[in-house]
């Protein structure tokens, strides 16, 4: 037996006994419902179960369909996008510019220094990983 057959019919044992477990599911929801302290919620899910089994059947069959090669109709197809014209959307406004603002370029500078502060230990440990020949190089 080759593989793709053997997949497949795994498959579809899987598929019969999932939707034969649901359907099942369903008709022990529908007998709860009809029982003396049965409430709308069994009624739901009895219907909602064999909805559950029918999708199991449904993906089984569209995946040999696809397995098959067979190409989606033509309505299935999404269309090519279309351009979106320059005029559509507003512009995007620019960032703000922080030159005029010397709270902010003081703080700016203040967080550049303490990334630089943050890389010297890094370069220190990289430097002492490497071989004592190929410290002198940077």
């Amino acid at each position: 037996m080759s593989t793709s057959i053997r997949l497949r019919a795994t498959l579809l044992v899987l598929v019969l006994a999932v939707a034969g477990g649901c359907l099942a599911l369903g008709w022990w929801q529908w007998s709860r419902f009809e029982a003396v302290g049965g409430t709308a919620q069994n009624l739901g899910y009895a219907l909602q179960w064999p909805l559950f089994a029918g999708f199991a059947v449904y993906t089984y069959r569209r995946f040999v369909q696809l397995e098959r090669g067979h190409r989606p109709r033509a309505a299935d197809t999404a269309p090519e996008p279309a351009e979106i014209p320059a005029d559509l959307l507003p512009p995007r406004p620019t960032a703000p510019s922080s030159h005029g603002d010397p709270v902010r370029d003081e703080y700016n500078r203040y967080l550049a220094e303490l990334y630089l502060a943050d890389l010297e230990p890094d370069r220190r440990l990289d430097d002492l990983s490497r071989d004592p020949a190929d410290r002198s190089t940077p």
